[in-house]
């Protein structure tokens, strides 16, 4: 087993789901599951490995889908080879082999259960839409924090997420969407099937935990997201505001159903001081790092101030990290909300709170800016004003047709709406100096408005 770790151990360094950039990984092999295959021809072994990262803290437990084939017949893309950690065995990561898609696909459909030591992973289907057929698997590449494979042929395609990081608890991504889906929503993809999974508590190295492994849900095919077809938009200074008032209609409905299907509470003196308290931290933290934000400090906690002075609505669940690259634009059905999962990196206990519908707002108020900035980045010569323009459109129609849908008191101009922009870009200005430096103006152009003209969203 230690060749194993250190092949594995080789290799995740360079897969972009792999949190700790610029350190070797220090594993501990957690537990695995074998699922069974239907490939032939060689010695074929599918297996799912858990492993701990201890180098982190706290550790972090991967997920590892792994095909071993006797080398001699591997020929898959070298891209795609994790090692030899034995001769005359190969290792392959599971999503670029048919053999772990076919079965993780079938343990999705059917309902299966995989077993290893201390370790079960179950299949729940809840769709009969997808029979299980003979498809083709391919992996989507631009992904960051999971792994997912798309399945063509045979049936209604399906997208299944691997969730390469695991922690304890059912994932929003399935418990979100899967209740929209079940309720009826066109707003989101239909859910098909997830696996839940059974491994050891790395907490208290005592019993086991549940968590979330994948999430098998409806493909859409040949669509683009609102990230693209907002940038297209403002390249060809067409006018968004329509479009972005239906983006606030699905944004509104979304909210309304998740108030509806799941509990909300009234938010409490203890919920505004640890908003205040989170909003002052990253102030404080942008501007030691950010001189242009501290330029703006007292401003910006005055409007923070204002923000608390005002009443706030009740916390529900929200989508968590919402921007233009999580819709799609679906023709005859209009927008679709994708990744229901959050903020990856935080833990899950953080990511399945209540929350405030406003702060899915302000990320989508931000996305609309990003997409003005990004423009400039690609060329300096356009005009500033118009795309400026085009982003004080799109903004104000996505909030006055979500303030209508919803029939919050929610003007443009509303003061807890602006501080979470604010608490948005200031967030921004931080990544962006750390690791963007020349995108930095985007956020502070944003912290500019914001706290020159307090509360406004144009």
């Amino acid at each position: 087993m230690d060749s194993t770790l250190a092949c594995l151990a080789a290799w995740m360094p360079r897969q972009r789901w792999y949190a700790a950039k610029g350190r070797p990984p220090s594993l501990r092999l957690v537990s695995w599951w074998d699922l069974p295959s239907s490939a032939t021809g060689g010695e074929i072994h599918v297996r799912t490995f858990l492993v701990a990262d201890e180098g982190a803290l706290p550790a972090v437990l991967y997920q590892l889908p792994v095909v071993a084939r006797a080398t001699e017949t591997v020929v898959c893309d070298p891209e795609h080879v994790i090692g030899s950690p034995e001769p005359g065995t190969t290792f392959i990561d599971g999503p670029f082999d048919p053999a772990y898609t076919d079965a993780l696909l079938t343990l999705v459909l059917s309902g299966g259960t995989a077993r290893g030591p201390q370790t079960t992973a179950v299949g729940h289907s809840v769709s009969a839409m997808s029979a299980i057929a003979a498809r083709v698997a391919r992996v989507v590449s631009s992904e960051q924090s999971n792994t997912s494979v798309i399945y063509e042929g045979g049936g209604s395609p399906i997208i299944c997420k691997i969730y390469r990081q695991l922690h304890p608890g059912l994932n929003p991504d399935i418990e979100l969407q899967s209740a929209l889906s079940n309720a009826g929503s066109t707003r989101v993809p239909a859910s098909i099937g997830w696996i839940e999974g059974t491994w050891p508590d790395l907490t208290t190295a005592h019993g086991t935990v549940t968590g979330s492994l994948a999430f098998a849900q409806e493909f859409l095919p040949d669509v683009e997201d609102a990230w693209r077809v907002a940038l297209l938009a403002a390249a060809r200074d067409e006018d968004f505001r329509a479009p972005a008032a239906d983006l606030g209609t699905a944004t509104a409905n979304v909210h309304l159903s998740l108030a509806d299907l799941f509990p909300t509470r009234l938010a409490t003196a203890a919920d505004r001081g640890a908003v205040a308290s989170t909003w002052a931290r990253r102030l404080a933290i942008a501007i030691a790092e950010v001189p242009e934000v501290a330029e703006r400090r007292e401003a910006a906690e005055a409007l923070y101030r204002r923000a608390l002075e005002v009443e706030w609505p009740p916390l529900q669940r929200i989508h968590g990290d919402y921007h233009l690259g999580q819709v799609l634009h679906v023709p005859r059905r209009g927008w679709v909300l994708l990744d229901f999962e959050g903020e990856p990196l935080r833990p899950m206990a953080e990511r399945t709170q209540h929350d405030f519908a406003l702060r899915d707002v302000a990320g989508m108020l931000r996305s609309f800016d990003y997409v003005a900035g990004s423009l400039r980045q690609d060329d300096p010569d356009r005009s500033a004003e118009s795309v400026r323009e085009w982003a004080r459109g799109a903004r104000r129609a996505f909030v006055e047709a979500y303030a209508a849908t919803t029939g919050a008191d929610l003007d443009p101009r509303h003061p807890l709406l602006a501080a979470f922009e604010l608490d948005k870009a200031v967030y921004e200005a931080i990544y962006e100096s750390r690791n963007r430096p020349t995108w930095v103006a985007i956020p502070l152009r944003a912290i500019a408005r914001l706290v020159e003209r307090p509360a406004a969203v144009s």
